[in-house]
């Protein structure tokens, strides 16, 4: 219920209630809504078991949808690309592509195109370019 407050708020609430209550009534105050809190989720467990009780097993078919409504609202895009597009296989944002590469583990860029095929062409030159010279264009990329 307070999971989401922070020492520091809950310093400010303690000063605060201490000025506005004072020190002879800020035990009473505690103590009160202590058993406040404790009658709240009482009744609220006790409810639950009622519902459970009354409806059996529809209780379960009704808390499926919730669960599942909980689960997509804690989905990061990540998480719906890694299970629904790669099969739970997160090596794509992990880097871990050596792993899962069709020739044992050994990295495919010193292989040699087939005969026929055409060498892609280099965009970085070991020389800069010359007064008026165009840049190469990679024409499979435009």
């Amino acid at each position: 219920m307070f999971g989401n407050i922070g020492w520091g708020e809950f310093m400010i609430l303690l000063v605060a209630a201490l000025v506005i209550l004072g020190p002879e009534r800020l035990p009473g105050a505690v103590s009160w809504v202590t058993r406040s809190l404790r009658q709240v989720r009482e009744y609220a467990s006790g409810a639950q078991n009622q519902l459970k009780e009354e409806l059996g097993t529809d209780f379960e078919d009704l808390r499926k949808p919730l669960a599942d409504l909980n689960k997509l609202r804690g989905m990061t895009p990540r998480a719906v690309i890694t299970q629904h597009l790669l099969d739970g296989d997160d090596s794509l944002f992990t880097g871990d592509f050596d792993k899962k590469s069709p020739s044992g583990g050994k990295s495919q860029a010193g292989v040699k195109p087939q005969s026929g095929a055409q060498e892609p062409m280099s965009l970085t030159k070991d020389k800069p370019l010359a007064a008026g010279e165009r840049p190469p264009v990679d024409l499979d990329a435009t």
